[in-house]
């Protein structure tokens, strides 16, 4: 997606040739029509299958999710990394990495709001080893709900996770696939 492009080479800041900050438009403040334009593409993308429910994981993901859930007319449903007391009942619950963060998370989602016949499509702002989408997928797998894929912003294409996730038999689209970055300069697939 050219304009998601353009706004990475134009606000995307490189820090230590591994870490791809995008706080100025999508992770911390968020550019609500940018976020417009990438649930059309993914709706473009992904409106045949026809999505009930989109799940993401806290917390980066859940505004461009929310966005995106209008373009498909259906509710967002967030993987919270702590169980509260207002989730009663039974959950799914998997293990996830933090590459960010350098933590291990045990993340759940309530039994209630994921089920056998829903068709679950899944968003995230980033894909770069795969951890946080391959909890996300062990979820959809764990309630019997049809995953018809993982709409992603960002893709770190020279790491991991991507192939690790299709590799899974996910369809994954990437609104932006960064080839290679540093300091200098961002190459896009």
């Amino acid at each position: 997606m050219k304009l998601l492009e353009e706004r990475i080479r134009k606000d995307g800041i490189v820090v230590d040739n591994e870490i791809l900050k995008v706080d100025r438009f999508l992770n911390h403040q968020m550019d609500i029509n940018l976020f417009v334009e990438m649930g059309k593409e993914w709706a473009r993308l992904f409106g045949p299958e026809n999505v009930t429910k989109i799940l993401t994981i806290e917390a980066s993901g859940i505004g461009i999710a929310c966005v995106a859930a209008e373009q498909f007319n259906c509710p967002v449903i967030f993987a919270k990394k702590t169980k509260t007391r207002n989730i009663a009942g039974e959950v799914y619950s998997t293990e996830v990495k933090s590459f960010t963060h350098g933590t291990v998370n045990q993340v759940i989602v309530s039994k209630q709001f994921l089920k056998p016949g829903d068709k679950v499509l899944l968003i995230d702002d980033f894909l770069a080893n795969g951890a946080a989408l391959e909890g996300l997928v062990d979820l959809v797998r764990q309630s019997g709900a049809e995953l018809v894929g993982a709409g992603i912003a960002v893709e770190k294409a020279f790491q991991p996770g991507g192939d690790r996730i299709r590799s899974l038999g996910v369809r994954v689209e990437s609104l932006a696939r960064v080839k290679s970055m540093d300091n200098e300069h961002i190459e896009f697939c």
